[in-house]
This record gives structure tokens, sequence and C-alpha cells, in this order.
């Protein structure tokens, strides 16, 4: 393995930390570490593979906005909920660093919803916004090992 190999390995494994910590953008570390790869090999296999990878981010994008959007829908949830649980855990990472993050993103989630729907139904809702997030995070994950697959497999290919 190249230095570059090596490098390009550690960011994917960054990016792949990225995907579950949202503090660093995952799946732009993974695609820029393999087009860096690429640009450096310059082989038709690693642009090949490069293309690849970005098809299974880009498909992973798409699928992770609309497959846990529509199951919000379907549980009548609206966008609005998950803004307010993003600005809270926003809040909560500089009030309580890391964890605060989850902290405050529940916790908004759970108070939007309470405003929303009264007491009784604010954390059946809230678990149902909990679960959309985690699916999304699933879903952006296996994009980026299919996207990092492609790339282990360029670098046995070359």
């Amino acid at each position: 393995m190249s230095g570059v190999e090596v490098l390009v390995a550690l960011a994917i494994a960054i990016g792949l930390v990225g995907v579950i910590v949202p503090v660093l953008p995952g799946s732009l570390l993974v695609l820029g570490a393999i087009l860096v790869w690429a640009w450096d090999l310059g082989t038709s296999t690693a642009w090949i593979c490069f293309a690849v990878a970005t098809a299974f981010i880009g498909l992973g994008s798409v699928v992770k906005y609309v497959v846990p959007g529509r199951r919000l829908k379907d549980h009548g949830i609206p966008s609005s909920t998950l803004l307010l649980g993003g600005a809270l855990g926003i809040v909560g990472f500089f009030v309580v660093p890391v964890i605060g993050l989850l902290i405050g993103f529940v916790l908004g989630v759970y108070l939007a919803e309470l405003r929303r729907v009264g007491s009784d139904a604010a954390w059946p809702a809230t678990v149902h916004a909990l679960r959309a997030v985690g699916f999304s995070i699933v879903i952006e994950m296996v994009a980026c090992l299919g996207a990092a697959a492609t790339w282990a497999l360029g670098v046995v290919l070359t």
C-alpha cells in the first residue's frame, strides 16, 4: 500500500465515524478521499471506482431523506419537529460537548411534539422521529460502506 492509500483509508475511516457522529461530514469525507485516490492514480480503473462510489453516496443521500421523511409523514410528524430538534441539538453540543448534541436533539423533538400533540402522545411521536433519524443514519452508513468497499476493490485491482 502506498502512502496515499494509507491516508485515504484513514480519511474513509474518519468519514465512517462522521456518519454516526454528525459533527463530521461523513459522506463528503469518504467521497473526497476516494477522489484524491483516483486523482493520484489517474487510471481508468480508479476513475470507474470513483464513479461507482459517487453513485453509492449519491443514491444514499437521496434515499436517506426520502424514506425517513415518508415514515415521518405517515406518523403525522412535521419537519418543524426535526428542525427544532436540530436547533436544540446544536445548542446542546456547545453546552455539553459531544453528548449534548444527542440530548439537545431528543429534548427539542420532545418539546416540539409536546407543544403540538400534548403530553400523552409526545413521547410516542418522539420515538417515531428518533427511529426515522436512526434509519437515515443506517442508510447513509450503508451507502458509505458501499463506496468504501468499491475503493477497496479498486485498490486490489490496481
